[in-house]
Formats: C-alpha cells, structure tokens, sequence
C-alpha cells in the first residue's frame, strides 16, 4: 500500500532516523514500510516535561533509533508502569493496556497514537488535582 505525504516549504519529517526539510511544496509517495514521522509528530527533547510526555518522546526514540531501540524499550516500560500507577480512571487504564499491546508488538507508530490520548488524560488529572487544590 502507498502512503501519500504532501509537505509544505519547511517542513521537517524523519524518515529512518534522517530528517529531512522539504524545499518547496513536495508530495512523496512512500512505497515501502519505513520509520516515519512528520514535523508535528516529533517532540524535543527538552518537551518531554511530564511523565506521559517522556512516554512519548521515549516510544519515539525507540521508533526512529533502530540501533538504541533495545534500552528505548526498558525505558517505555518502567516510564508505563509510573503512568499506570497515577491514572484513575478505565479509560486512562485501558489507554495504558493498549499502548502496552502496541509497543509489545513494536508498533510504535500507532503507539504514539494512543500516547497523545495518554497526554491528554494526564492534561486533566493535572487539571483536576490543581482544582482540588485550589
């Protein structure tokens, strides 16, 4: 199956580790199974302020560093647990199950996916224990 990714001037994206900058508006048909981020998918470093963010930015590594991906995947595990044990909700839970299955299989595309919800679920307990606080 092709994927079909349009970049405007600028844009960054990693395919396999490399980053690569469009020169000008770019359309490019990928015709093979590769690593593959676009600019807004990619976090800094310095981003990964929280723990479901240092999530993130971990699976991330362990998705575009092939050769670190080993220690990247300890990490996702120990960081997973930490997430785990704070979240109260079953959806936040379930979130957490289904980033597990994901990152087990190594499928870490669609992990990612499933670590912005994780985000976002950390965003309102943050929010709900700063009103309690309040």
């Amino acid at each position: 199956m092709t994927l079909r990714i349009s970049l405007r001037d600028g844009e960054k994206m990693i395919v396999n580790g490399a980053v690569m900058r469009a020169s000008g508006r770019v359309e490019l048909m990928i015709e093979n199974h590769v690593a593959l981020l676009r600019g807004r998918e990619v976090m800094q470093a310095d981003e990964a302020n929280t723990p479901a963010r240092r999530l993130y930015f971990t699976c991330m590594m362990a998705y575009i560093d092939e050769s670190g991906r080993s220690d990247h995947q300890q990490q996702v595990v120990g960081l997973l647990g930490d997430l785990m044990s704070v979240f109260r909700t079953d959806e936040a839970r379930m979130a957490c199950l289904e980033f597990a299955r994901l990152a087990a299989l190594g499928d870490y595309y669609r992990a990612l996916g499933v670590c912005r919800q994780l985000m976002t679920y950390e965003a309102a307990a943050f929010d709900r224990l700063a009103g309690e606080a309040a």
